[in-house]
């Protein structure tokens, strides 16, 4: 299947195109493939089934009084280590369930367990290469793995990609970002679709930017050319920098 996107208004445009490794466009016989019109038709099926099930995380988190956030960021970001800092802040005042996806492994959970937080693992890995996003009906499942009565939030530690997480409503109240100063500041306009989904940035490693002459302001001002409305909260979650902001940001979100 070729690559899609989906607009705001909900409609999905296919954008697949037929070569060989020479650049030139194929003209074999293309009758057993689906036509443009029927990927698209599928791609809209799959869109709005998970927009169902969103709604029904939506509601299972309304019943048990629960703030949900979707964090998502590219690999390396430092979105692990942003949450390792948050429950470390929350513990024993705001009851913190986690669930962590990744492609495999379970190095990011381990790194999470032991700071008070329930955590329900939900790896992708389907012997294909694993989904580079979480879905819906994905987060529904790894729900069951956490007490939901006994939370007050829910976080959904995405997997690291800039492109297709931003496309899924997986049922949260809420989008964050991690954006690294390492990744540099052409990430906006080169990812606008991310950028422009999300609530917050946390624009982190911000105590390296003298080793990398970077200018948080000139960060800044891509992320606002995308997403004039985002809040902007430069940290480290290394040296702590910035995160009381961050803490502050959420525990107002949480309380409604």
């Amino acid at each position: 299947m070729g690559r899609f996107h989906r607009h705001d208004d909900g409609t999905v445009h296919d954008h697949d195109h037929d070569h060989d490794h020479d650049g030139a466009h194929g003209h074999g016989d293309h009758s057993g493939y689906q036509t443009a019109t029927q990927r698209v038709d599928v791609l809209e099926a799959i869109f709005s089934e998970n927009d169902v099930r969103a709604a029904d995380n939506r509601e299972a988190f309304a019943r048990n009084g629960i703030r949900s956030l979707n964090m998502m960021s590219s690999p390396g970001s430092g979105k692990t280590a942003v949450l390792a800092a948050t429950l470390d802040e929350l513990a024993g005042d705001v009851a913190v369930g986690i669930i962590e996806g990744d492609i495999a492994t379970d190095l990011d959970a381990a790194r999470l367990s032991g700071r008070g937080a329930q955590i329900s693992l939900l790896n992708t890995d389907n012997g294909f290469g694993g989904e580079c996003h979480l879905d819906a009906p994905m987060v529904s499942r790894a729900l069951a793995g956490l007490d939901l009565p006994g939370l007050d939030l829910v976080i959904i530690e995405n997997v690291g990609n800039l492109v297709c997480p931003a496309e899924f409503d997986v049922g949260e109240h809420a989008k964050v970002m991690v954006y690294s100063l390492t990744e540099g500041e052409d990430k906006p306009l080169k990812y606008p679709v991310m950028f422009r989904a999300v609530d917050v940035v946390l624009l982190n490693k911000i105590d390296l930017g003298p080793y990398l002459d970077a200018d948080v302001a000139t960060y800044t001002e891509r992320i606002r050319q995308v997403n004039p409305g985002a809040v902007i909260l430069p940290v480290s979650a290394k040296t702590g920098e910035g995160m009381d902001a961050w803490f502050a940001w959420l525990r107002t979100f949480v309380a409604g």
